[in-house]
């Protein structure tokens, strides 16, 4: 969401009448380092803002933007990081992998990718966007280029219009790509003609909550902004300093609601035993999917004790939650590497994996999205 929200203000700031193409990366095959749904806009005059890879396609991929907004057309650009040949855009890089990058000019349109992203970037429920990225034959108005949200069946139904069969099957796969939370790559082949698309799974960015107001708050919040979560202090505005003001996204009191989704996590640092279990056992009441606490783990279990005592007992759920101390075994000290420990670990949870070693990693880093 990060690159997204970046892309956007670079939009909105190009002059007047300049204008610019969305390089998308639609189809990874093998490693590469950037994944699908990583975007670069290019301006007319050759300023870029995000990246498609980690700095090797750029270059070639700004030329055929700059060609593409010429022509007024889009293409498809395929990178083979495989091939021998000497001439191959980011041979020797070692990625060994195949990425497709749809590049589009835009237009001021309903179909304008960056329009319709603009739409989504504050919602908080995941979206599914169906991009086309190749297409062969006539497909009622349909383009190479054209990207389409799904909101319900007979709203998409209405986008895609009157190609027998096509519409329900992208909507069979969109249903697959809520269910997966991952972008899929699909080509459909009817009689009439062939169309290929790239069908991305866009959550919302992560929401973290810091319960806290000490001065290790100001590291945790800066850390998670860079990163591109969206951050809420839970405290006393009095006792927040101004640059942490301007820093985070929101500020609510103690006593202030708490909106929780699927995609929340919430850290207790108040360092007060009695701030932090009462804020424990707010959290306990909501469906936040999880809980981290800075401090020992017996301190925690004393928590948990008392809990019990008073006759509140965890489910399993509730002990999968919790985070206890919270963070990745880094060995951290300071308040900046705490930060960067909390933080890993946050981001492997919601990603469902366990924060070991990468070296140790059997099997690719990243699923493969075609599957």
């Amino acid at each position: 969401m990060k690159e997204i929200r970046t892309i956007l203000k670079a939009y909105d700031a190009l002059a007047e009448n300049e204008n610019a193409a969305l390089a998308t990366v639609v189809r990874v095959e093998g490693s590469s380092y950037r994944r699908t749904g990583a975007r670069m806009l290019v301006s007319e005059n050759g300023t870029w803002t995000g990246g498609i890879s980690g700095g090797c396609l750029e270059g070639d991929a700004l030329r055929k933007a700059k060609l593409a907004i010429h022509k007024g057309a889009p293409s498809l650009v395929t990178y083979d990081t495989t091939d021998d040949d000497a001439q191959q855009i980011g041979v020797g890089l070692g990625c060994n992998g195949v990425i497709d990058v749809l590049i589009a000019p835009l237009k001021e349109s309903s179909k304008n990718p960056l329009n319709i992203l603009e739409q989504l970037i504050n919602k908080r429920t995941p979206h599914v966007l169906l991009t086309i990225t190749d297409l062969e034959g006539d497909f009622d108005g349909l383009e190479v280029g054209d990207m389409l949200q799904y909101d319900n069946d007979n709203q998409f139904r209405a986008l895609v219009g009157k190609p027998s069969g096509l519409a329900e099957l992208m909507i069979q796969d969109i249903y697959l790509t809520f269910e997966k939370k991952r972008s899929l790559s699909r080509l459909y082949e009817l009689e009439k003609g062939s169309i290929e698309c790239f069908i991305e799974y866009l959550p919302p960015a992560l929401h973290l909550y810091l319960f806290g107001e000490n001065y290790d708050v100001y590291p945790m919040a800066q850390l998670a902004k860079n990163i591109g979560y969206l951050v809420t202090i839970v405290a006393n505005p009095a006792k927040i300093s101004r640059n942490l003001f301007r820093l985070v996204d929101n500020v609510l009191p103690k006593d202030g609601k708490v909106n929780i989704d699927e995609h929340t996590a919430c850290i207790l640092m108040a360092h007060d035993y009695k701030t932090d279990i009462k804020n424990l056992r707010y959290l306990l009441n909501t469906k936040v999917p999880y809980i981290g606490l800075l401090g020992p783990r017996k301190r925690t279990n004393k928590m948990l004790d008392e809990f019990a005592k008073q006759g509140i007992y965890m489910s399993d759920l509730d002990h999968k939650r919790i985070h206890s101390p919270i963070g990745l075994d880094i060995g951290a000290t300071s308040p900046e590497e705490i930060a960067l420990s909390a933080l890993a670990e946050i981001r492997a949870a919601f990603s469902g994996r366990e924060g070991g070693l990468l070296k140790k990693r059997e099997g690719p880093i990243h699923e493969r999205a075609n599957s």
